[in-house]
């Protein structure tokens, strides 16, 4: 492990020592934000709304992408985290000791952020936001490198780029949507407006 990765691992895992308060916080972003993400996938989609629900499966599919893409890469370099090999490592999560490298929760809140910034502007920046925080927050809580977040972000900004660009010369995204939303208006009740008496 290079001596730079480490040391600005140590400058931001010390952080924890420096500023204990913060601690849950870091903790609370590093396991949970997952679900929010989540849940706000979800609300999205059950807005009915095509274009949110276009952006929800350019994020997924982004994802699987970035997901397929990070799992090569772990196999050309590797290594375990920070808590396995670096004495005195203020860890305060529970994870396996497995290869680190590239960050799995980094690279899907990068791959989603990104595809919700570059359909939603202006949402999409606290989302881009919080994609940073949850990965400063996996090396405050001491189960990555820096360099396992830096190279999760690339590899998910890079295929949610990709992604989006792709996704429409796909017709049968289109159509598969459709037919979705063909099935969902026959079987699920509508929502009725309300007219003028």
């Amino acid at each position: 492990m290079s001596q730079w990765n480490t040391d600005i691992f140590r400058v931001i895992n010390d952080l924890g020592n420096q500023f204990a308060f913060l601690n849950p916080v870091a903790v609370i972003v590093a396991e949970y934000t997952l679900y929010i993400l989540a849940l706000v996938m979800l609300a999205y989609w059950f807005t009915r709304s095509n274009r949110n629900r276009m952006m929800v499966i350019q994020a997924g599919i982004a994802f699987v992408f970035a997901e397929v893409i990070g799992k090569l890469a772990g196999k050309v370099y590797e290594h375990h985290q920070p808590f396995a090999e670096v004495p005195h490592v203020n860890k305060l999560i529970d994870h396996a000791i497995d290869n680190s490298f590239p960050s799995d929760h980094t690279i899907l809140f990068f791959s989603v952020s990104v595809s919700f910034w570059l359909v939603r502007k202006r949402e999409g920046w606290i989302w881009l936001a919080l994609a940073f925080c949850v990965a400063i927050s996996r090396v405050w809580v001491g189960v990555h490198y820096p360099v396992d977040v830096a190279a999760g972000a690339l590899i998910g900004i890079i295929s949610a780029f990709l992604i989006y660009l792709l996704t429409p010369k796909f017709g049968i995204i289109k159509r598969l949507l459709a037919l979705y939303e063909k099935a969902e208006k026959r079987y699920l009740p509508t929502r009725h407006k309300s007219g003028s008496m």
